[in-house]
Formats: C-alpha cells, structure tokens, sequence
C-alpha cells in the first residue's frame, strides 16, 4: 500500500497555512489510514483534523485548522492508495490485449475495481464484486456506477469473459440496483457472439430482470492491427445497421414499458453503418456521452450555437489510472493542464482542425458549411494502432507527426484534448515532439467555435445532418 502523497497544495487554503508542501506523504489523518481518496476526502471533511505526516525521512503531525466541509487545499497523487483490484477476466474483446508493446507500464493494468468505476466512470463486470463491497457502495452511496453487461444469458456472458463467474456475477447488478444505486450498462457488440439473436435476448433479460438500469450503451468491438484473437473482426456495414436498426426497435419497446429509450447505440455504429444520427431530444439528456453515445449530435450543437454550453469530454485514455485527477472525472479539467505549446503562428493564419478518421467524417460538413477557405479539415489516419480504430481519442504523436510533416509551416493546427493525458500522447510522445505548433482545446464543439471564430457564433450556410449517407 503506498501514501498518498501531496502533488498540489491551493495558495491560502488550510493545508498550506499549516505548512503542508508538495512531497509531503499523509500516513493517517485524524488516526486513520486512508485506502483511497473516497475515504481521503471522508476524513479531509472533519473539522481541524490532525495529519501525520512523513517529510524527507521525519515524520510530523500537523494540525491544520479549518470548518467541516471546508476543503483542506491538497490534491493527492492517485485516486486509490491501497493495490487496484485488477481484473480477472480474459476478455476477447480487451483491447488492452491489442495494445503494443513497449508503451508505459501504466497502460497495460486491467482494472475491475467499484471505485474506479465510481469515479472515472470505468465499467467493472462485477466478478470480483463481494458483500463487503456492496456495503461500502451502500453506505457511502457511491452512485452512479458502470457495469458491463455484455450478454445476460448466463453461458453466453461466461464465454465472453472467459471467466465462469460472469455466468453468475450480475446478481451484484440486481443487488445494486435494489439499494437503490443508479448504474449505467455496457454491451461491447462482438460480431457473431453477442449481436442478432443475442442482443435481443440480452435486452429481452435487462427489461425482465434489470428495468431500473439508468441507461446501457451499446458499442461496436475495437480491433487494432495487435489484435490476435480468431474470433474478433469489425462489424460489417450490413451488421452494424442491424446493430443499429435493433437498438431503435428496443427504444420503442423501452418506451412502451418503462416510458424511457434506456438502450443508445454508439456514433460508431452509425459511422460504420452510414446512416444519420438521431436528433437530440432521443438521447434523452445524453446520459452516456461519455462511452460515445450523442457526441456527434452534441458537437454539431456547440458547434453551430444551437447550444451555448459544452457537454465536456473526458480527456485522455486509460486516465483513470494514468495521470488522472485523482477526485475522477468529475472534478475540474483545464486546457492548461493538458499541456501548452508557445510560439504560435498569427492568429488569422490558415487553420488546420485535427482529427482522427471517424472525427472526420463529423466534423467534414460542419466546416463545409462554414464557407471558410482558410479553414481545413486535417484527417490523421491511425496507423500506430491500426485495425479500425478511428478515435480522435486514440490519436498518438507517431501519427500526428507524419502527417504534419506533410503539412504547410506557418500555419494553425488545431488538437483536441481528448488524446492527451499529462500532456503525452499514448506513445509517449509530447505535443513538443510534432513538426508543427498546434494549439490544444478542448474536444467540444464550443470551443472548436471560439478557436475559429473568436468566441463569435460559427457561421452555418445550412445544416448538414452529420454522419447522413455516408460509409
């Protein structure tokens, strides 16, 4: 078990008047050990608590003075301090599996951990889940949690998970919901194993047995060129629209039963399919943008006007345990601190928007009706990953600096957050590696807008329906 150990401390707050610096590990607050920053902050509410500290070989106590609730002013290392409780399925699909070799150790950890899942919105498939757990969720209502469904007959779940307790683990997910916590589902779409006829089971077994689920998300399988498992290709054209065509045949029967869509399909399936996203008010408030469901519907928004505020995309890949703030998602993230770049080119200089391959096909008509000649879409195939992957959030350096090497100097280059993470592509590459200056924002159509057009609303000719009739 490691310390969390101080890597901020606010200017003023009550944790730096009372001499707290960076550096700085916690062993116990108020006599008790953390194991992670849930029952960090639990403790960290108290009134005046008193923290032993360990600093260069001594070990302090200070005691810090401040109302309850008032936050103490540190932020911690890591989110969990005690071990991650990794996952023990072996999972096909994984696509940790497909990663290469050679990259940061960090990436290749398998998690199945309740608390991430809590904080940063990861999916645990519960085989590792216990009574203890469940009281703690409970107690603590650590709610919303994430849960990966994947197939709700029992012999086709275990063979997915490669695991013989994913035939019986989701009685967690029904324990979860009877107390209460709100959980979103997860149906990772293999072709030939949990698509057609088993889709239609599953989501026949989630309106049985689970009807509280808050929402499922279903998303098409990720292939790289690293996968190596016979089993798992991409969807087909034809798959993916019946993919697509099954989940809006369950949004009625949802409807009918419960009066809510529950199951969204992810944008790729309709990128993969060529067929139009669906409007906005059938996303019922976007409940799963975040895993891909409405970002499309969601940027043409921000980005035409028609919405004023961004929706937010979580930046980075595997962040939950790689670089992330460790209060998860839900706390604050600045452009800042993704990384900068100086030395920018004029600011009426030719602009290049990057992006990955699916991003594209998006982002395409909306520049296209913009009736700007200065500004360029800059597709960057994913060549270091390869297979289909097409995310903008999977966009590494290697790739980036091929194609900007292609591309004119003087110019604008725009980069979306999303595949940063501490400032480092996935490669380990920083943006301070590329041949060109790009300018990082956030990966939201608001400020795509502001970085074009100076914060002025974008000038629209016509309303292209992104993704329409396009493979």
């Amino acid at each position: 078990m490691s310390l969390p150990r101080v890597v901020a401390v606010a200017p003023a707050s009550p944790a730096d008047r009372a001499g707290i610096v960076v550096g700085d590990e916690v062993a116990r607050i108020d006599g008790s050990v953390p194991r992670d920053v849930l029952q960090w902050q639990l403790l960290a509410d108290a009134a005046s608590p008193t923290l032993d500290v360990r600093r260069g070989g001594l070990e302090l106590q200070v005691d810090i003075a401040k109302a309850e609730g008032e936050p103490l002013g540190i932020e911690v290392h890591s989110a969990v301090f005690d071990r991650v409780r990794t996952c023990d399925n072996h999972c096909e699909f994984c696509f940790i599996y497909q990663l290469p070799k050679g990259m940061r150790r960090s990436l290749y950890l398998k998690d199945d951990d309740y608390r991430l899942s809590f904080l940063y919105g990861n999916f645990t498939t519960l085989t590792r889940f216990t009574e203890a757990d469940l009281e703690r969720v409970v107690t603590e209502n650590l709610s919303p949690l994430h849960v990966s469904i994947h197939a709700t007959d029992p012999d086709v779940r275990a063979d997915m998970l490669r695991n013989r307790r994913g035939a019986t683990s989701l009685r967690w997910l029904r324990a979860l919901l009877d107390h209460g916590i709100t959980v979103h589902g997860q149906i990772v779409l293999c072709p030939g194993l949990n698509d057609g006829a088993v889709l239609h089971d599953t989501l026949t077994g989630v309106l049985d047995r689970y009807p509280e689920l808050a929402s499922i998300c279903v998303v098409p399988l990720g292939v790289s060129r690293y996968n190596a498992e016979a089993r798992m290709r991409p969807h087909t054209r034809p798959e993916a629209a019946e993919a697509v065509a099954t989940v809006h045949e369950w949004q009625q029967t949802f409807l009918g039963a419960l009066g809510r869509r529950m199951v969204f399909a992810a944008d790729e399936l309709y990128l993969q399919a060529g067929l139009p996203f669906p409007d906005a008010e059938s996303y019922e408030g976007f409940p799963m943008h975040e895993d891909g469901i409405g970002m499309a519907v969601t940027f043409e928004r921000e980005f035409t006007g028609v919405s004023a505020d961004a929706t937010g995309i979580r930046p980075g890949f595997f962040a939950a345990v790689d670089g992330a703030p460790a209060e998860g998602y839900r706390s604050p993230r600045t452009v800042a601190a993704a990384g900068s770049v100086t030395l920018r080119p004029r600011r009426n200089a030719p602009v290049g928007v990057l992006t990955g391959v699916y991003g594209a096909r998006i982002l395409g008509p909306l520049l296209a009706g913009l009736d700007r000649p200065d500004v360029r879409l800059v597709p960057v195939p994913n060549e270091f990953f390869g297979g289909n992957t097409g995310v903008a959030g999977l966009m590494v350096g290697e790739d980036l600096r091929r194609v900007l090497a292609a591309e004119p100097e003087g110019h604008r280059y725009l980069l979306p957050d999303v595949c940063l993470t501490e400032g480092r592509f996935l490669d380990g590459t920083t943006p301070d590696d590329l041949p060109r200056p790009v300018e990082i924002i956030a990966t939201d159509g608001v400020a795509l807008r502001a970085a074009l057009d100076l914060g002025r609303p974008a000038r629209v000719a016509q309303r292209v329906p992104v993704g329409a009739g396009r493979g």
